[in-house]
């Protein structure tokens, strides 16, 4: 049994989690392949539980963080708001700050789990 130590940064509202890693992840995917149907399925998840996610974000946040376009004969898509690239780039630069800031104090608490 190997141990993982990972940092996962979650900013909360209320009961919610109004922005955290699987959401940024959905956000970055949804900015890769311009669709909520594919972030969806490149993160092995189905569409509903995308949209739900989405639906979150743009609940808590002033502004929405995904724009759609309804399909059709050319198609839809989705695409990142301003609001939805600053949410994504904040999470993923915290983090990056703050882990190598803490990892003195992760890897002392690492070494006591049990091996």
């Amino acid at each position: 049994m190997s141990n993982d130590v990972q940092f996962r940064l979650r900013i909360r509202q209320g009961d919610t989690v109004a922005v955290g890693p699987g959401k940024v992840a959905l956000l970055e995917a949804v900015e890769v392949t311009g669709s909520i149907t594919a972030a969806a399925k490149s993160l092995h998840m189905s569409y509903r539980r995308a949209w739900l996610l989405i639906a979150e974000m743009n609940g808590a946040l002033v502004q929405p963080v995904v724009s759609t376009a309804a399909g059709g004969v050319h198609g839809g898509g989705a695409t990142l708001t301003p609001s939805g690239q600053r949410s994504s780039g904040c999470i993923a630069r915290s983090s990056a700050r703050h882990f190598p800031a803490t990892a003195g104090k992760i890897n002392a608490i690492s070494r006591m789990l049990n091996k």
